[in-house]
């Protein structure tokens, strides 16, 4: 159930906002239609409810406001344009990474592809599905955590007659089961056809909320559609008829006609027959191509003029409501939704004085109350926050399941290996570099090794794809900036790197010897420092890459970042290094162990020297320089998000 009151948008500039003092209701076991024409601020009403736009008002969800729901996708449903899934990714695994942040197991993910008939196409990349698949995907999207409430923009745009069908039939189904449905529409007759409430706005504002029934009723009537080659002529001749009907041949007064022309040869009548129409245009001559009866939306109807000045007679008003009766738009669950809202707003235990709140685009007073010591209205003083998106429920299971379904994370591998591969071979043939530079396909000439900027690449990609398809958040550009979610990318990416390193090493080793022989291959004098100081440059540089693109939120920019290591920072660490005024850290092991009060392990002494050649050598102190300054920079992003 959503309740909402006095939704208003943040001004733009000089234009008035874009929703102004909105408030409606769609209540459980019920389809509700946001009607409007284009621009008119559904989508915007939309987005202050889900507060991913800033204003004022109140939203609900079930009672709750949204930013108290814990797992906001078991709750609530949400499908606004297209869905934001990597095209190269399958449904299947788009949804299994979907149900791991809804925290739901991944056998749902089947189970919603078989609701929405997409079983079939489990496999298929997303980027190949049609504009009607594309729908049917973002619906189980939506149904992923299977909430109680769904809210979708125009689901049917785009998509062919029978696409529209079906999901207005899967529409109709969720809300025959006790969901609350409210998506938006442009057309009068499918609001109609769907609906069990319809809600309509105007440039921002409330113009009606009725029931479907009433909503036909008022806003639909039918009418005669005529294509004619002479269309002035049969308007004029209609119109003039019905001026000069008998009124004693019609009990209740003369009948009144309205003709709209629609186009240059297409006229719509009103209050007429085809069989009238049709004997009208035979009896003067006049060839007609089209008759036909249609239901149309009243909408704003201009008159036909006619020759004389005069024009046909405008559509009699609707019935108005009995005296005494609330107006049709005026219904008692609006004074539900505003009581729900105080009693969500109010703070406990704090005095409230009875006093109306005014609605005057609904057209009714009803009870409200506020704290004492205002005297605005309670909803001018909500201000709607915008909030980030929600992390995954599981943010370990989630990364997992992205980076194996992440298309353009295998194909970086893939050519890692390949690239480190070949210039390992080609050191190898030419016999004069050494083998640690041999085994991690490093020349002299390169900075940094292919492996490094692989692992880097890999590492922007963690971030850098929910910024390009955020699958966590209904709109474009936002990804939230959870400590869980970070731990996870850092921990996934940090062992792929660890394996792509140890991958590389293994394969550049096989493929010397496959080529070369084995006495191809000599020994390495400093293995525990080439291991461990070729994984920590990998790891590093992932590392570098997801923080980057964390906090410029673009791929690019992340492996940018990892390129400034060897580029920018190396030259400067080096330069500190090997200084006039560098001291050397030569004997700090056997200090060390001196000072110590246990005696230390023989082995202990070797890892020592192990660890302290490691931070002394410039590509460590420049990769450890730049991890320190990404996370504070991590660090300032997420605060400067906790603070809006």
């Amino acid at each position: 159930m959503i309740q909402a009151v006095g939704l208003t948008s943040a001004p733009r500039g000089e234009l008035p906002p874009a929703v102004h003092d909105l408030s409606l209701e769609a209540r459980p076991g019920q389809v509700t239609v946001l009607l409007g024409p284009a621009a008119a601020g559904k989508t915007t009403a939309l987005r202050l409810m889900l507060q991913l736009e800033r204003g004022r008002g109140v939203a609900l969800f079930r009672g709750r406001a949204l930013h108290r729901i814990p797992n906001p996708a078991r709750e609530l449903g949400v499908l606004l344009g297209d869905t934001p899934a990597d095209p190269s990714r399958t449904a299947r695994g788009h949804l299994r990474m979907l149900s791991a942040a809804a925290g739901v197991p991944a056998t749902r993910a089947d189970d919603v592809l078989d609701l929405v008939g997409l079983s079939g196409l489990a496999e298929q990349r997303v980027g190949e599905f049609s504009r009607g698949m594309d729908r049917r995907l973002g619906l189980a999207a939506a149904l992923i955590g299977d909430p109680h409430t769904l809210v979708l923009d125009d689901p049917a745009e785009g998509v062919s007659r029978r696409e529209a069908a079906w999901l207005h039939g899967m529409l109709r189904s969720y809300a025959a089961q006790g969901g609350a449905v409210l998506t938006t529409s442009r057309d009068p007759k499918e609001a109609a056809r769907i609906a069990d409430h319809v809600v309509a706005i105007q440039e921002g504002r409330l113009v009606a909320d009725q029931e479907a029934a009433d909503f036909a009723h008022t806003r639909l009537r039918p009418r005669v559609a005529v294509r004619s080659p002479q269309a002035d002529r049969l308007a004029t001749l209609l119109v003039d008829e019905s001026q000069r009907a008998d009124p004693a041949a019609d009990p209740a007064g003369a009948r009144t006609i309205e003709v709209v022309r629609e186009s240059g040869t297409r006229l719509a009548v009103y209050g007429s027959s085809c069989a009238a129409v049709g004997e009208a245009a035979f009896r003067h001559g006049i060839l007609v191509h089209q008759l036909a009866d249609e239901v149309a939306d009243t909408g704003p109807v201009t008159p036909l003029e006619r020759a004389d000045g005069r024009t046909s007679a405008a559509l009699p008003p609707a019935p108005s409501p009995p005296d005494g009766a609330a107006p049709a738009l005026a219904r008692a669950p609006m004074a539900r939704v505003i009581q729900a809202a105080r009693a969500a707003i109010a703070p406990k235990g704090a005095d409230t004085v009875s006093d109306t709140l005014t609605l005057p685009i609904i057209g009714v007073t009803v009870p409200a109350a506020r704290p004492a010591r205002s005297a605005a209205p309670v909803v001018e003083e909500l201000a709607i926050p915008r909030l980030p998106a929600p992390g995954p429920a599981w943010p370990l299971r989630y990364e997992l399941r992205r980076t194996l379904s992440d298309r353009a994370g295998l194909f970086v591998a893939l050519a890692t290996v390949l690239v480190s591969l070949g210039l390992a071979l080609l050191l190898a043939g030419r016999g004069a570099a050494p083998m640690s530079r041999v085994l991690t396909g490093w020349p002299r000439q390169l900075p940094f090794p292919p492996a490094a900027l692989g692992a880097g690449l890999l590492g922007a990609l963690a971030f850098g794809q929910e910024f390009r398809y955020p699958a966590l958040a209904p709109e474009r550009g936002t990804v939230p900036r959870r400590l869980g979610l970070l731990a996870a990318k850092l921990l996934v990416s940090g062992a792929s790197a660890l394996l792509l390193g140890i991958f590389l090493l293994a394969a550049d080793e096989a493929g010397v010897r496959y080529l070369f022989g084995p006495h191809a291959v000599t020994s390495v004098t400093e293995w525990p420092v080439l291991g461990v100081g070729w994984l920590g440059l990998l790891i590093g540089c992932a590392w570098a890459g997801v923080l980057a693109a964390g906090v410029f939120r673009s791929t690019a920019t992340g492996l940018a970042a990892v390129l400034a290591v060897p580029v920018v920072v190396l030259p400067l660490v080096q330069h500190m290094v090997t200084g006039p005024t560098a001291r050397s850290l030569v004997g700090l092991p056997g200090r060390l162990g001196s000072s110590a009060l246990y005696r230390w392990p023989s082995g202990i002494d070797q890892a020592v020297s192990v660890a302290v050649r490691l931070a002394t050598q410039p590509v460590g102190g420049a990769m450890a320089l730049s991890l320190a300054a990404l996370v504070c920079a991590y660090a300032l992003t997420m605060l400067r998000g906790w603070a809006r």
